[in-house]
């Protein structure tokens, strides 16, 4: 019998945003999963993974800002992942040493200031993650799809 729990998490939603005037202002967000991988129940360690927010503007665009939605979970803290009926907590941070919750600026959660990008130049964020250790689910795939919205 195995205790390992597959995790499949973090879908980031692809979003493209256009402003309508006249000098063409245009953003493009794009992300790659964070992925956690086989949870062990009896790890006593926390499962951390990373993903990438990436966007891009041309035109004027300034004063950019980067967030992601609380996605299924009723609080940005904590998010949780589903599987039925069963959560799984986790959340996402804009920090290697996870203490800011990457949410949309409200509830204690931070944006992204991505302030006045290079023109047509990508810019990679990384998403931190973390699953806490010791919580007890039965094993299956627990997701949640959260999306990354980029305001200019």
């Amino acid at each position: 019998m195995s205790f390992k729990r597959l995790l499949t998490m973090l879908a980031l939603v692809i979003g493209t945003l256009y402003a309508s005037d006249a000098h063409a202002q245009a953003c493009t967000i794009s992300a790659t999963s964070v992925n956690f991988g086989n949870y062990n129940v009896f790890n006593g360690s926390h499962v951390d993974s990373t993903g990438t927010v990436t966007y891009r503007c041309n035109g004027s665009a300034r004063n950019i800002t980067v967030g992601l939605t609380q996605g299924a979970s009723a609080s940005f803290n904590p998010r949780q992942m589903q599987k039925g009926a069963e959560a799984l907590t986790y959340n996402l941070f804009l920090d290697a040493s996870r203490s800011s919750i990457w949410g949309d600026g409200t509830s204690g959660t931070s944006l992204h200031p991505g302030g006045n990008p290079p023109n047509n130049t990508n810019v990679n964020v990384t998403v931190y993650g973390r699953v806490w250790a010791g919580q007890d689910v039965s094993a299956g795939a627990f997701s949640d799809t959260v999306t990354a919205v980029i305001n200019f």
